[in-house]
């Protein structure tokens, strides 16, 4: 929440205020604001669900109302068209909580709140057991991860990752349970247990328990090892291959409702689904093959978030209208204030797009922006050390390290050390492959590795490590000087095995990502396949390696292919269409890329003496004719678009261990050829050689070394250095901005179409007092005047005198307001249904059993409707008040002060004129309750009876 925030913010933020710290175990996990009654409703990982308001005197945040919710998180929440909070659980735990109590409560003193506790937490309705007669309650158990209100219709969705299902907001009545494929569930599907009176998560607790002792009693340890093993291996195997086939890649990981009353659902496979109001699929949507994190709405667009970073535009059709790289990290949340989409990071980065791009005001500002790039436009030189050594499972000395890499670090800002053959064996390469299987990753001598080259590099002092990665014995590690770390951010690390059936470490690459002034920098190291002839496999090894590795530290719940830009394919429902497209890799998104690592590639059509000759005459560029990496790269077959250094130092494979100089090379019996198979590539943004840095081309390099140290002995192989000079192009945001906002006030075309776009329509009601008795029904009727805008509403309670508001839409229990929301084409008429429902005998629940219960009849007798209105790209809002009553049974009098004219049953549902009155605008409204309200005061208090 925003405030003045003075005294209280740290430098260079935006003003806030903040709550108190609470217990540990209380994080946030849902949110949702309630605009009826000016508070925010979050619900926490220790089950509490706590009420938030900004006190008006000190702006202060202080909690409003606490009670605990659930045994398990509130991992959603969500308020019904009448006031009611939802809140979802673990283990399908759905309860509902009555506006009745938490107003009563809300009414009270701050003093007196802390009574009503009790009372608010035995409040609930567990809808669930109104299921059981039906047959659905079994279905019920997964966790409810996502609560949405349909206001258009008066529903509530309910969603856990594989299932859905709809309930009446008003009764509160189950309609359907759905799967993610459209399907109803089967209702007769029955427990494995007895219902004894134990809640679901109990239940599943017991099943996991039983499971695992039938487990542990009939299979012996070797065996279950075995199993695990094999398990683990074949869980990397199947999330190294795109796409997988575990049906888990379907399940839900966002959801939201559009203006039209459609809801939207994403999913881990990056697909895009439709449903109409009744729970029925009407059409998916594949535009990238990215897990979805995120969705929202707002007008006529939806936005899409996903896990490697890109947000993408789509309309109420489904059509794709834009999209971006938005961050280098997962997009986690979005959120819509002042005219621009906000979206949050995983990393914690916040940015703000225009709601209106991708549109016409793109190219105009575009072009302006571009004439004033030498104002805000700044290039930052920096130097990184890369380095790359097999250390053949062997540990070195510090003499090693700092003969390597110390006197090359001085004056470069950035250090990438990658080393293979850390540790091999099977025990190893099968503990890697499981541990991987679970997120863990590392290990002790990789740790070891990386203390002794920070201590080397002086870390802690001159440099800081800011990512890594181990897999099986690949490790890549990176420091950047202590004074540079601010520019550091979206810091991420991947690994891709390519050994036994791209399952197993033993050969692969792991890689960091970083962005350093806003350019996005990867470093990659590779272990490629062995021998002479595996020409061919080293070349699939890239291959594999840079199409699927994947940056994006995603969940267990998200496809782990590759992250990309895709052109997608619209499939209706039951349709086959499938995306023929191929992904770009993440690889290829980089600004600069830099590859180095053991490749493998060895000398062609040469002997073992010629090698050592050439060597000793140092007949370098003869060599480097039989090498097939050259040979390679000059056929396109691998690592295209990259460069490498000439090379001016002696083949790096293979020697005897602690034997110094070039007599080092392997003489034994099986005498192999030496080669450059220790290699430092790279690539940056120039399209051709020569072009200069600037922000088309943000980072350009160039190597000022590039050499192996040969006076090292601790492996079979030599350690490799590379120092690159880079030049790098930033956008100075702050002059960005300040000359962004110069040519927004400026620009007289650019306000005539912000103008122009920001546009609330001109809509008039056809009343603004509706009464209503005995079931009436009364149209509500929104005309949108604009000739070429769309209008869009929603319908939301007010108060009226005493009321509190029933939430953010809250209507009574005896209203029914159809549809809550809608869109409204230029020229045309939108129905609004208001009715008076039955009556019902409300029931106070005490920990979900009726107990008390009274009538609504003599209750609520007046309303204040809010009709709200906005146009397609404007946040701002222009509002119509519409106050309904309704006539008590038997009662009369006050119904003669309306209409002193007896009404035939015929005439029941039709207005006096007078009711009718074409108000234009808010304004006029206010005027016309005045007057009424000065009417009503003005009449002896019996005949007001039943109307205030």
């Amino acid at each position: 929440m925003y405030g003045s925030g003075r005294g209280l913010e740290v430098e260079d933020t935006a003003p806030y205020k903040e709550t108190s710290e609470m217990e540990i175990g209380s994080s946030v996990v849902c949110m949702i604001g309630d605009e009826g009654s000016r508070v925010v409703w979050s619900g926490h990982r220790d089950g509490r669900i706590r009420c938030w308001k900004l006190r008006d005197d000190d702006h202060v945040i202080e909690e409003a109302l606490s009670w605990q919710a659930h045994r398990g998180p509130v991992l959603s929440i969500a308020i019904s068209s009448y006031g009611d909070i939802w809140s979802g659980s673990e283990g399908g735990a759905l309860k509902v909580w009555p506006w009745e109590g938490l107003g009563k409560s809300l009414s009270l003193k701050m003093e007196q709140r802390h009574m009503a506790v009790i009372s608010v937490e035995r409040s609930y309705i567990d809808p669930r057991n109104q299921t059981s007669a039906y047959g659905f309650a079994n279905t019920l158990t997964s966790d409810v991860t996502f609560l949405v209100s349909d206001h258009t219709r008066a529903k509530v969705w309910s969603a856990s990752p594989l299932t859905f299902a709809l309930w009446d907001a008003r009764t509160r009545d189950l309609i359907k349970v759905f799967n993610i494929d459209g399907q109803l569930e089967n209702r007769n599907d029955m427990s494995a247990f007895p219902d004894f009176g134990i809640d679901e998560d109990a239940k599943m607790r017991i099943a996991t328990a039983s499971r695992k002792e039938k487990s542990q009693s009939s299979l012996g340890f070797f065996q279950r090892s075995r199993n695990a093993l094999m398990g683990a291996a074949d869980a990397v195997r199947r999330a190294a291959v795109k796409g997988g086939f575990c049906d888990d890649s379907k399940r839900t990981e966002a959801i939201v409702i559009s203006a039209d009353g459609l809801i939207w659902t994403g999913t881990a496979n990056g697909v895009v689904m439709r449903w109409d109001g009744n729970g029925n699929c009407l059409q998916e949507f594949s535009y990238q093959s990215s897990g979805i994190l995120c969705m929202f709405t707002f007008c006529s667009r939806l936005w899409v978030g996903y896990s490697n970073g890109t947000v993408q535009v789509l309309d109420l059709e489904g059509k794709l209208l834009g999209g971006w790289v938005a961050h280098s990290g997962p997009v986690i949340k979005m959120a819509i204030g002042g005219g621009y989409l906000f979206t949050l990071a995983y990393h914690g980065g916040i940015r703000g797009w225009n709601v209106t791009s991708p549109g016409p005001l793109d190219n105009v500002l575009r072009a302006e922006l571009a004439g004033k790039e030498f104002l805000y436009s700044r290039i930052e030189n920096l130097k990184i050390l890369a380095g790359t050594w097999n250390v053949g499972e062997g540990r070195a000395s510090t003499d090693s390290i700092v003969s390597w890499l110390g006197c090359a670090a001085t004056g470069v800002e950035i250090v990438v050390v990658g080393l293979q053959e850390v540790e091999m064996g099977a025990g190893v390469l099968a503990m890697s492959a499981a541990r991987e299987t679970v997120g863990l990753e590392g290990s002790p001598l990789g740790q070891w590795w990386m203390d002794l080259i920070g201590k080397t590099l002086d870390e802690g002092s001159s440099f800081v490590r800011v990512g890594s990665r181990q897999l099986a014995g690949l490790l890549i590690c990176v420091w950047v000087r202590h004074d540079l770390k601010p520019h550091v951010g979206d810091v991420d690390a991947a690994a891709v095995p390519c050994g036994f059936g791209r399952a197993i470490g033993n050969k692969g690459a792991v890689g960091v990502r970083l962005r350093m002034y806003d350019r996005i920098l990867c470093f990659v190291n590779c272990h490629f396949a062995a021998h002479l002839e595996a020409v061919s496999r080293r070349n699939a090894d890239f291959d594999h390696v840079y199409r699927t590795m994947a940056f994006s530290r995603q969940s267990s719940s998200l496809n782990s292919g590759a992250a990309s830009a895709s052109v997608g394919v619209s499939m209706p429902r039951g349709g086959n269409a499938v995306n023929t497209f191929e992904a770009r890799p993440e690889l290829s998104e980089a600004d600069m890329i830099v590859f180095l690592g053991d490749f493998n590639y060895r000398l062609d059509d040469i002997t073992y003496d010629e090698t050592r000759d050439f060597i000793s005459q140092r007949c370098f560029d003869w060599l480097r004719q039989k090498d097939q990496l050259h040979t390679e790269m000059e056929a396109g077959n691998v690592f295209q678009g990259m460069r490498e250094a000439i090379i001016g130092f002696p083949p790096t494979y293979k020697f005897e261990r602690h034997q110094a100089g070039l007599a080092g090379y392997d003489s034994g019996e099986k005498k192999r050829i030496p080669a450059w198979c220790d290699r430092i590539l790279y690539r940056d943004s120039k399209s051709h050689v020569g072009a200069d840095c600037s922000l088309d081309c943000p980072v350009v390099s160039s190597v000022s070394q590039y050499d192996a140290c040969m006076d090292v002995t601790d492996s079979d192989h030599k350690p490799v250095r590379c120092v690159f000079s880079v030049k790098i192009a930033r956008v100075d945001e702050s002059v960005r901005r300040q000359e962004l906002g110069n040519i927004i006030n400026t620009n007289k075309k650019i306000k005539v179409m912000l103008g122009e776009l920001s546009k609330v329509p001109e809509t008039v009601v056809s009343t603004n007092n509706i009464i209503l008795q005995n079931h009436d029904s009364t149209i509500l009727r929104v005309t949108n005047k604009s000739e070429k805008h769309i209008a869009f509403f929603k319908i939301i309670y007010g108060q009226a005198h005493d009321h509190r508001a029933r939430g953010s839409f809250g209507f009574p229990q005896w209203l029914e307001v159809s549809p809550g929301t809608g869109i409204i084409k230029p020229n045309q008429i939108a129905e609004v249904s208001v009715r008076l429902e039955d009556f019902p005998t409300v029931q106070e629940y005490v920990d979900g059993v009726a107990q008390n219960s009274w009538c609504e009849d003599t209750r609520d007798e007046e309303v204040i409707l809010v009709l709200v209105v906005h146009g397609r790209f404007s946040t701002q809002t222009k509002n119509h008040r519409i106050r309904v009553r309704h006539i008590p049974r038997g009662c009369t009098t006050a119904k003669k002060h309306y209409d002193d004219k007896p009404k035939t049953s015929g005439q029941i549902n039709a207005l006096h004129r007078s009711d009718y009155q074409q108000l234009s605008n808010t304004l006029d409204v206010v005027e016309q309750l005045k007057e009424l309200a000065q009417s009503i005061e003005e009449e002896p208090p019996l005949s007001r009876r039943g109307l205030l």
